[in-house]
């Protein structure tokens, strides 16, 4: 938690986050919603996790950019943070001039379609987040490190293997964290970008910190990606610093990776810390009874608010908000969204293994979905394979006696 001089000091950043995703590697969880609307842990949505570390951090503004399914996420945000009144939060989305529709091409033409908005507030730095990263981090140590540092530009990165790089922007810096280079997603990556050892890379976590003007005149560079585009003019412009970061992220790109940040949370290895009192993962208040659990062998498993649990056994899951168990049923190693009414169910004697369903899915008795072949990939009636987890899409209801 940010000591009194420190939250004085966040009063000078403003938080931009980065909420247009369209998600498309996590198809079908984004068939009807942006990829930060994405539930998670059983209670949250992906966009409540940069919202709450700014919070944390005291920051006071915050701007959230949006583009795909903006309603939905709009709304979360509305019932979830109006209660903050000591911080700004506002949602800012593609505007339609003339009925023409703008579509952001990139992270860096988000901010700068958006431009006259943040040159309206009183910010000296700008935090730019992604709005579909899991982390516990503590913005106010970044930012001092930038001050120190007096740096135009701090990136935040973490030691990664050679495998992770194809996926991120790759650093090389001095001894004194001074970034020398940069590289996005190169498919293989250099040997004099290795830190430290022979096995790691510094990884650009896709947070910054900008000087306000800094950020202003690169924006007036040609380029629509900050990554690809314009984080390499800008090491030219004026001093860009690493900020190496030592706890747990992840960046939520596909099913795979989506699944293994939910399941983590079961076991508490490795994964987001939501037990952390002093910095709370804030979302919706829902107001519901605790769960009902009758004649259940329950192992590491996370269940929600309002679940009415009859199930035989549930081990390494997690069970959502209203959810209703019947009797016989066993659920392994899956993720079971939240229902918003009560009359989504799963049924008596079901088998589930390495299954996400959806919102507002049913179940009927005597299910069966354990992937029995083995498949990798599989397109269905509201039943999908991807990665070799079974999903059940939102609104599917699977008939009795169903088996994959």
């Amino acid at each position: 938690m940010p000591s009194g001089a420190q939250k004085e000091n966040m009063k000078r950043v403003a938080s931009i986050i980065l909420a247009g995703g369209q998600g498309t590697r996590l198809h079908p969880l984004t068939k009807n919603r942006c990829k930060p609307s994405v539930s998670y842990g059983g209670k949250y949505r992906l966009i409540d996790i940069p919202i709450s570390n700014s919070l944390n951090a005291k920051i006071q503004q915050i701007f959230i950019i949006s583009q795909y399914f903006t309603t939905p996420l709009h709304q979360h945000i509305e019932n979830t943070y109006h209660y903050f009144q000591n911080s700004k939060i506002k949602t800012l989305c593609p505007q339609e001039p003339w009925l023409e529709q703008i579509y952001f091409k990139g992270t860096a033409d988000a901010i700068r379609k958006n431009i006259e908005s943040f040159k309206r507030t009183t910010a000296e730095y700008f935090l730019i987040l992604s709005g579909d990263q899991l982390y516990n981090f503590d913005f106010s140590e970044m930012f001092n490190f930038s001050l120190a540092e007096d740096a135009d530009l701090t990136i935040a990165c973490l030691p990664v293997n050679a495998k992770e790089t194809k996926r991120m922007g790759i650093l090389k810096i001095d001894a004194s964290n001074t970034v020398q280079n940069f590289v996005e997603k190169p498919s293989s990556p250099p040997k004099e970008y290795l830190y430290k050892d022979e096995d790691h890379y510094l990884g650009s976590m896709g947070i910054y910190i900008f000087k306000r003007a800094a950020l202003f005149a690169l924006l007036e560079e040609t380029g629509d990606d900050f990554g690809k585009d314009l984080i390499p003019i800008q090491l030219k412009k004026g001093k860009t610093s690493a900020y190496i970061y030592k706890g747990y992220w992840e960046d939520i790109g596909t099913i795979g990776s989506y699944y293994a940040a939910n399941i983590a949370l079961t076991k508490q290895k490795n994964c987001l810390n939501t037990y952390d009192e002093l910095n709370p993962i804030f979302t919706k208040a829902h107001h519901l009874p605790n769960p009902l659990i009758t004649d259940t062998t329950i192992n590491q498993s996370i269940i929600g608010q309002g679940a009415v649990i009859e199930a035989k056994e549930i081990s390494n899951s997690i069970v959502g908000m209203r959810l209703k168990i019947n009797k016989g049923t066993i659920i392994r190693h899956s993720i079971l969204l939240e229902t918003t009414l009560p009359a989504y169910t799963i049924g008596e004697n079901c088998l589930l293994e390495k299954v996400i369903l959806d919102e507002n899915s049913s179940i009927g008795n005597n299910v069966k979905l354990t992937n029995r072949e083995n498949l990798e990939k599989f397109e269905g009636d509201g039943i999908f394979i991807r990665d070799g987890i079974i999903i059940v899409t939102s609104g599917t209801k699977v008939p009795d006696n169903f088996i994959l």
